[in-house]
């Protein structure tokens, strides 16, 4: 079993290819924004309230898990996983929720 700051080691280095892919970029914006929406991180402000870890990381591990039953696997583009998975990566770093991960 993965844990929150195992799959955002593991996926972070996907931000790399956001220089060259804009594509890719919008597909993760858009795969932030339902997560955000999935777990109701938005508050009554403009700017989006950061999630819980807690729920974030239950979310993660449930979504790894249904990708385990289909017997998943990385491909080298950018599929809906990787794409839902590097958004909550994105997530964990945009709000530094997890101290072993802070830059």
């Amino acid at each position: 079993m993965f844990s929150l700051a195992e799959i955002s080691s593991t996926y972070r280095q996907r931000f790399a290819e956001f220089a060259f892919e804009p594509a890719f970029v919008a597909s993760v914006d858009q795969h932030v924004a339902d997560v955000r929406a999935r777990l109701s991180a938005d508050g009554p402000g403009l700017e989006p309230t950061p999630p819980d870890p807690e729920r974030l990381a239950d979310y993660a591990l449930g979504f790894l898990d249904a990708l385990a039953e289909i017997d998943w696997r990385e491909p080298v583009g950018h599929d809906y996983a990787v794409c839902r998975l590097t958004a909550i990566t994105w997530l964990v770093h945009a709000h530094d929720l997890l101290p072993e991960v802070r830059d």
